[in-house]
């Protein structure tokens, strides 16, 4: 089995910042030369996710609808100025793990591959991708 790694950095606007990695993981799975396996995404941030869905304004707009009725950015929290940011980020994963299968991602027609900031500034972000099969 033939494993490859790419970690790269992008800046995000802000909370909540939508950064569409789609591509980057075409490119990386491309290049890995592997035909049929795994490739996983991981975001090492306490106040970042990744998601997979359809990557569009109103979309966007929903999830961030979504994100602040289920937590709140103005509640009674006792972590300091972004608690919303970390329990944001735990209700949805940093990582996600799509099928390699003949050398292509094998996402869906509206799927989309898009980093989500949670956190109240702009920021430095990096991304792993490892690509694992044969």
């Amino acid at each position: 089995m033939k494993v490859v790694n790419e970690s790269f950095t992008f800046s995000t606007r802000g909370e909540i910042d939508f950064v569409d990695l789609t591509n980057r993981l075409e490119e990386v799975v491309g290049k890995s030369g592997i035909k049929n396996g795994l490739a996983h995404i991981f975001a090492p941030h306490a106040t970042g996710i990744l998601i997979i869905t359809e990557h569009e304004p109103g979309m966007d707009n929903d999830i961030r609808d979504l994100l602040e009725k289920l937590i709140p950015k103005r509640a009674a929290y006792q972590h300091p100025a972004n608690a919303h940011s970390h329990l944001r980020s735990m209700i949805l994963c940093p990582d996600k793990t799509v099928p390699v299968v003949d050398g292509r991602v094998a996402l869906g027609t509206w799927q989309s591959l898009v980093f989500v900031e949670t956190d109240v500034h702009p920021r430095r972000r990096t991304v792993i991708m490892q690509v694992l099969g044969e």
